[in-house]
């Protein structure tokens, strides 16, 4: 009998499932942040005149939606241990191809679609650099980034087109019959079943969490680790571009700087959501909880007159909390342990 110790901040042992069920639903970072997104609702409600009204339930959705989107595939992509920085600039050139194409005569759907294989192209690109030729990913994205923020500007440079087909605007921003329930939800709960039984369903998203934990023994299970990833930068940009065309469609305007800064928005969500930074854990009803907390804050403190500098402000505190959080967890975990003792993976030997 051989002895292997690990010390790690994202594995968890035998003693994490040596909890009743319900503390192993509840008690989990996911729930926290459920639970933080309701209080923090209900004080708005209270105390910001005219957050509770349903309308602005309806004007949250529409903000939240490209977030909402681009959040989903980051979400695998950072529980492998990797990141996209591109998804903001990606959405913002799939806005400008979608206007510069439609103003030169083809159809406002020919448009899109080529929108968005442009953004899986350049996805296809990053899952090429980042898991083939192994470069890191943080250091990759941010080449498309400046690229296809440069080509979105280069492109229009000042100017914006505005000229679209009024049934694709009006559907962006349509609501179902006489409620306040965006048209454009069910796009996203399809895609939020996709993903969700992707990752957590499927051997595919086993395979992501194993990456996450450790690419190395991953690959020796037998999981195709290039291949995962490469899957997931082509996801991350093509929903990135259609998460482009959706905001192109909802202020009516292609323009080069569309979707500024929209990656640290979705980082933030996913980080706040309980995805680790480090890889190997996470859940999608966590980032879902996330993206709607950012959003619920953002649309109380506007109610509130507060600007948006402020407002970006608060998002980066929240990031930085978000990374920080996991390492406090971490140590705090380690300390509720016995002194001298550390965990233990047993592996038994033949003979």
């Amino acid at each position: 009998m051989t002895a292997t110790t690990t010390d790690t901040a994202t594995v968890r042992t035998y003693r994490d499932f040596d909890r009743p069920l319900w503390q192993r639903i509840l008690l989990t970072r996911e729930m926290a942040i459920i639970a933080l997104l309701v209080i923090v609702t209900i004080v708005a409600s209270l105390t910001v005149r005219g957050f509770g009204q349903p309308i602005t339930l309806t004007f949250l959705l529409l903000d939240v939606m490209p977030i909402l989107l681009i959040a989903l595939p980051m979400t695998l992509v950072i529980i492998t241990g990797e990141i996209d920085l591109s998804v903001a600039s990606m959405a913002g050139l799939a806005s400008v191809l979608t206007g510069v194409l439609t103003q030169a005569g083809l159809p406002f759907e020919v448009a899109a679609i080529v929108a968005i294989l442009v953004g899986a192209i350049g996805g296809a690109v990053n899952g090429f650099l980042v898991p083939v030729v192994g470069l890191p990913s943080l250091a990759v994205t941010i080449g498309p980034l400046a690229l296809s923020r440069g080509l979105a500007v280069g492109l229009l440079g000042t100017t914006a087109v505005t000229d679209f087909p009024e049934f694709w605007t009006d559907l962006a921003k349509a609501r179902v019959g006489n409620t306040n329930i965006p048209v454009v939800l069910f796009l996203f709960l399809v895609l939020l079943v996709v993903f969700t039984v992707l990752l957590h369903f499927t051997p595919f998203g086993r395979g992501i969490y194993s990456i996450g934990l450790s690419s190395e023994a991953a690959r020796f299970s037998g999981v195709r680790v290039e291949r995962t990833k490469f899957i997931l930068f082509v996801l991350t940009g093509t929903v990135s571009a259609l998460a482009g065309i959706y905001y192109t469609l909802r202020y009516g305007s292609a323009r080069g700087d569309n979707a500024t800064g929209l990656e640290l928005q979705v980082i933030a969500a996913v980080l706040l959501g309980g995805v680790s930074i480090f890889g190997g854990r996470g859940a999608i009803h966590g980032v879902i909880a996330g993206v709607l907390l950012i959003g619920v804050l953002a649309s109380a403190l506007r109610l509130a007159n507060v600007t948006s500098d402020v407002i970006n402000i608060i998002t980066g505190v929240l990031l930085v909390l978000s990374v920080v959080a996991s390492s406090f967890l971490a140590w705090l975990r380690k300390r509720r342990r016995s002194p001298g003792r550390t965990p233990r993976v047993e592996a038994s030997t033949a003979g």
